[in-house]
């Protein structure tokens, strides 16, 4: 697999497109490289900013979406509705989940198109990232 033989490169481009809606595992490929030897905090911390970058890019995707691009892919005024409310409701926070399978990319665009605050939506993906690739690390090294 390319992720291997690139490295910490590798990791780094999986993590950033598992952010996106493409099928990309990451955690496969941090798991692989930890069982090959690889440095756990680097690791931590390269696939961390990969995950990142790659939901700030879906939040830039929302930011310059437009309605009827959504109503085009079948998105009904109530799903819309749904997620504004969401969004007032509880901001920011929700960033903290972008880690989410399929929802989590949704998240990140959704953050952009509702124009949440852009440095805390992006340190609250950071954090959110940093969170769930230590939890796969440390559950790595337990069992």
């Amino acid at each position: 697999m390319w992720e291997f033989e690139l490295g910490y490169l590798g990791l780094f481009l999986s993590a950033f497109l598992a952010a996106t809606i493409l099928p990309v595992a990451s955690e496969v490929v941090l798991l692989s490289m930890l069982g090959l030897g690889y440095d756990p905090i680097l690791c931590l911390i390269i696939a961390t900013i990969g995950n990142t970058l790659g939901a700030i890019l879906n939040y830039f995707i929302g930011y310059i979406g437009h309605p009827n691009w959504l109503k085009k892919i079948g998105v009904s005024l109530e799903q819309i509705d749904q997620w504004r409310e969401r969004v007032q409701r509880y901001g920011i926070w929700l960033a903290l989940f972008s880690w989410l399978p399929i929802v989590g990319d949704l998240i990140g665009v959704v953050l952009g198109f509702f124009r949440a605050p852009m440095l805390p939506s992006f340190a609250f993906f950071g954090i959110g990232k940093l969170l769930r690739y230590g939890a796969v690390i440390l559950l790595y090294f337990i069992f």
